[in-house]
């Protein structure tokens, strides 16, 4: 979150989930039933309640301080019938699936400075790029002959 213009020194908040025990970084476990795909697989809900992220406006300076704080979410993504591929075997990275519409609510709490904030509610929520798909990108890449994208298989 910024105060003014999007630039570093105008950042005054910046969530993330902690560092797992793991060392996974910007990663939460999603609870069961917290992710529904509908069984056409077109539409995907994910709704997030009450998750422990951290407050840290100044990060990725090595002294940026965090505090706890809490966030819950909701996004969904429909798809549209417009097929998107994006394929960059020089980068070994590759997206297919559709373009979809995307509309997102959420809100943060930091308690320990009094701070909370809500978005636009999720009926007012419009995203410009979205696609319902498949990624696969390093050692799980393998390049696709340009004619399977052409004859549809």
């Amino acid at each position: 979150m910024f105060q003014g213009q999007a630039a570093p020194e105008n950042q005054i908040h910046d969530f993330h989930p902690p560092i797992a025990l793991s060392g996974l970084y910007w990663v939460v476990p999603i609870p069961k039933g917290g992710l529904i795909i509908s069984p056409d697989g077109q539409t995907a809900t994910l709704e997030m309640k009450n998750v422990a992220v951290v407050d840290q406006p100044k990060w990725p300076s090595l002294d940026a301080v965090g505090m706890p704080a809490i966030m819950s979410f909701k996004v969904i993504w429909k798809a549209t019938d417009e097929k998107i591929i994006y394929d960059d075997p020089q980068k070994q990275f590759r997206v297919e699936g559709y373009r979809a519409t995307a509309q997102l609510e959420a809100q943060v709490k930091v308690p320990s400075i009094g701070f909370s904030w809500k978005s636009d509610p999720l009926s007012e929520s419009h995203a410009n790029v979205a696609i319902i798909g498949d990624e696969v990108n390093g050692r799980y890449y393998n390049p696709v002959k340009q004619s399977m994208y052409l004859n549809g298989s």
